[in-house]
């Protein structure tokens, strides 16, 4: 038979290994919610950019670039995804420049070199894209104003929706909070999703894109790769369902979670610019 000490010493064991594995996952929730901020620096030599800086309801005060094109009648604002920087959206830019469409790119809070305690999966990034959109539109009133999401960029367009668009692309964009962990960490999803209000201030309710997307009010392209397993098909087919008219899908074939423009050019010029050119005009002709 086991001694009292001995039982007291199982008894300490399991006492620390209860109390280990919810600070474990409290811990590895606070990873996953990690400010991303890093130096950014000066625009690239070859895009005639003006830093600018604009104040967010989120709390942030946003660090982003204004890229003017000749000619220009339209703006397009671009949102990157989680964990990334406003330098990811260059090459967009660049293609857009070319098209004859002037661009905004930025920071989201907690990103680059915006300022914040956490990210939100896009429940405060929602007051960004509002922030850049607004922007867009006093910057120059005349202009037709785009949006390209990436990720959790896009679910941040569509929780802040109505947004002032004319046309919206949504690339990689997770349906519901529950969707995005139970395709990323399927077996912490319960505790993950718990630590939102305690952490946050948020639900899960609160974290729904596919409840927004018919309130867009504007032209909705959905693009989404064949082998996302964090965003998969299925999923962009359910906000493409839940859009309203006129509405686009694009499934780029063979791709993941990844840059659709990097991995295809020439479809994403063919479907995401002609989506653009279609609903701001064309610039360029």
């Amino acid at each position: 038979m086991l001694t009292r000490r001995a039982m007291l010493r199982i008894s300490v064991a399991c006492a620390i290994i209860v109390a280990a594995v919810p600070i474990g996952f409290w811990l590895i929730g606070a990873m996953l919610v990690a400010p991303a901020n890093r130096e950014v620096g000066p625009p690239p030599a070859d895009l005639p950019a003006e830093s600018i800086t604009l104040p967010s309801k989120s709390g942030s005060s946003l660090a982003g670039w204004y890229v003017p094109a000749d000619g220009a009648t339209a703006t397009v604002v671009l949102v990157h995804g989680v964990g990334a920087d406003r330098r990811i959206m260059l090459d967009r830019a660049r293609m857009l420049r070319e098209a004859g469409y002037a661009t905004l790119l930025f920071d989201l809070r907690a990103h680059g070199e915006s300022p914040g305690d956490m990210i939100t999966l896009g429940h405060l990034e929602r007051f960004d894209v509002q922030a850049a959109v607004v922007y867009a539109r006093q910057r120059e009133p005349a202009h037709r104003i785009g949006l390209i999401g990436v990720s959790m960029g896009g679910a941040a367009a569509l929780l802040a929706s109505k947004l002032d668009l004319d046309a919206l692309v949504i690339e990689s964009v997770y349906a519901t909070i529950d969707d995005a962990i139970e395709n990323r960490v399927r077996f912490l999803k319960p505790l993950l999703l718990w630590q939102l209000y305690p952490r946050a201030g948020i639900t899960a309710d609160d974290l729904r894109p596919i409840d927004r997307i018919d309130a867009v009010g504007c032209p909705v392209l959905v693009v989404t790769g064949e082998k996302d397993f964090l965003a998969p098909v299925a999923e962009s087919r359910r906000l493409y369902d839940a859009a309203k008219t006129p509405k686009e899908f694009v499934i780029f074939e063979g791709v993941g979670h990844e840059d659709f423009l990097a991995r295809d050019p020439a479809l994403y010029r063919d479907r995401v610019l002609d989506f653009l050119t279609q609903h701001l005009g064309s610039p360029a002709s």
